[in-house]
């Protein structure tokens, strides 16, 4: 293995993390669905239709449900981003150090968010959302750069 391609598989490894981590919070924002579940109590019944159990759910499991929804959404943008800069960096691409903090940063702004959004704080909801948005789009702009 030469210096060269040892160099861009370590410096990939942050973005690889952050891709992994945010996988991390989507499974969380699912475990709270499943914690809501059991205190709504599942009922035969609600296996012809799940969804009306939702009604039943206490305040928090709602909001843990609408979170895991923007979980989903958020991972479908996060990813390709955080995979833009793995081939970047597998490219020899050198970038910058924001493109790492970024990449980090995501998934702890991701679990903020769905904290925020559990205990009912929606202006910190909102900041983290915008945040880790940032992140995703800082780990785009410095990715394409760096391609181009």
């Amino acid at each position: 293995m030469t210096a060269l391609s040892h160099s861009s598989v370590v410096s990939t490894t942050p973005y690889v993390w952050s891709l992994v981590l945010s996988l991390g919070t989507l499974l969380i924002s699912i475990i709270l669905i499943y914690i809501a579940r059991f205190q709504a109590k599942l009922e035969i019944k609600d296996l012809a239709a799940l969804r009306t159990m939702f009604d039943r759910y206490p305040a928090w499991g709602k909001r843990a449900s609408w979170a895991q929804q923007n979980s989903f959404e958020s991972f479908t943008i996060h990813a390709p981003a955080a995979l833009l800069a793995v081939i970047a960096s597998f490219n020899g691409q050198t970038l910058p150090v924001i493109t790492l903090y970024a990449a980090l940063a995501h998934p702890l702004f991701r679990v903020a968010y769905i904290s925020a959004y559990v205990f009912n704080v929606p202006l910190a909801r909102s900041v983290f959302w915008m945040l880790g948005l940032l992140c995703s789009g800082i780990l785009y702009f410095t990715g394409f750069s760096a391609l181009m």
